[in-house]
């Protein structure tokens, strides 16, 4: 078997995963896991794949050819090593933050007042000798003159400079194992409150780190699936896969989430545990499956994949299971 690590850029997110997982599941590959999130180039999409080596050539036949697949990138894939997106974007580092330009206060709208002119009082008449039997006409007083005012318009202050739109970079986590006192810590009071396991299990996913969240989560389904097929003696006789899952499976899952079924597809709507803002959950369904389905087929190699995920925008999430 072969181990491939897939980057893919498309153009849109929607039902990509099932696109491609479709796919994966035609060429004989599997999925392990995935990530996918949103770039200014597109949907950015890593894959870590399990399948026949032979197949190889037809697997990157079909990535080429899919319509919904800009461009590719496939290579064998290294166990904690953290390989970038080749599409992402190459963000810098913040820049020193831009002050804010001071806007010039206005100015004050004093009126100037110019000076008082005062006007000189007309002196006493000096004495003189009356040559004439008529009377003297008095100079009127000079008016004085109205004070001249200036006003000046205030200056709109300048408006401040757009806001900076810096992007945040495309940080890739590298999944690490489970954490395992969480887990049993938690095992026990989901038994304990079983059907009713969902509040118990968003605690858990809060409290381990994110890189163990995924891991942390298939385990503790797989402990839980285990004890419930040994807790029903009719799911550990000898099944068929598509027996297995009917008659195992769908009860098992029906008294904790609404399911549904289709071919070797299950279908669980409206999952507690997967949020609308790509926060998933699925992982614990995963372990749950195989915890419940490998005692009652038998098999310790089945592949349960998530095709897609309602918290990447699909309906339901759905959940693949082969051989």
């Amino acid at each position: 078997m072969l181990e491939l690590e897939i980057q893919t850029l498309s153009e849109k997110r929607e039902g990509l995963l099932m696109d491609i997982g479709r796919l994966l599941v035609a060429n004989g590959f599997t999925l392990q896991r995935h990530r996918l999130v949103q770039d200014p180039h597109g949907a950015l999409m890593t894959m870590v794949v399990r399948g026949p080596s032979r197949r190889k050539r037809a697997l990157e036949s079909a990535l080429d050819e899919h319509e919904r697949i800009i461009s590719f990138k496939i290579a064998p894939f290294q166990d904690g090593a953290s390989t970038p997106h080749f599409a992402a974007s190459r963000v810098l580092p913040r820049p020193p933050g831009v002050a804010a330009s001071t806007p010039s206060p206005a100015i004050d709208a004093l009126p100037v007042v110019a000076e008082e002119i005062a006007a000189e009082q007309p002196k006493a008449p000096v004495p003189v000798a009356i040559v004439s039997v008529e009377p003297l006409t008095p100079t009127p007083p000079v008016p004085e003159p109205e004070p001249e005012f200036v006003f000046i318009v205030p200056r709109a202050p300048s408006p401040a400079p757009a806001p900076v739109a810096v992007m945040e970079p495309f940080v890739e986590l590298i999944p690490e194992g489970p954490d395992m006192e969480a887990v049993d810590t938690m095992l026990p009071k989901l038994k304990n409150d079983y059907p009713q396991i969902f509040p118990r299990l968003l605690k858990l996913d809060a409290a381990v780190s994110a890189v163990a969240r995924e891991a942390s989560l298939m385990l503790v389904g797989q402990r839980l699936g285990a004890w419930v097929s040994e807790c029903d003696p009719t799911f550990r006789e000898p099944f068929a896969l598509q027996e297995a899952i009917e008659r195992v499976a769908i009860p098992a899952l029906a008294a904790l989430v609404d399911v549904g079924q289709r071919y070797d597809q299950l279908h669980i709507r409206h999952s507690p545990l997967c949020s609308e803002d790509g926060h998933s959950g699925c992982a614990f369904f995963n372990g749950y499956l195989q915890g419940l389905l490998g005692p009652a087929t038998g098999s310790d190699s089945l592949s349960i994949f998530a095709v897609c995920c309602r918290s990447y925008g699909a309906d339901a999430c759905v959940l693949a299971i082969s051989e």
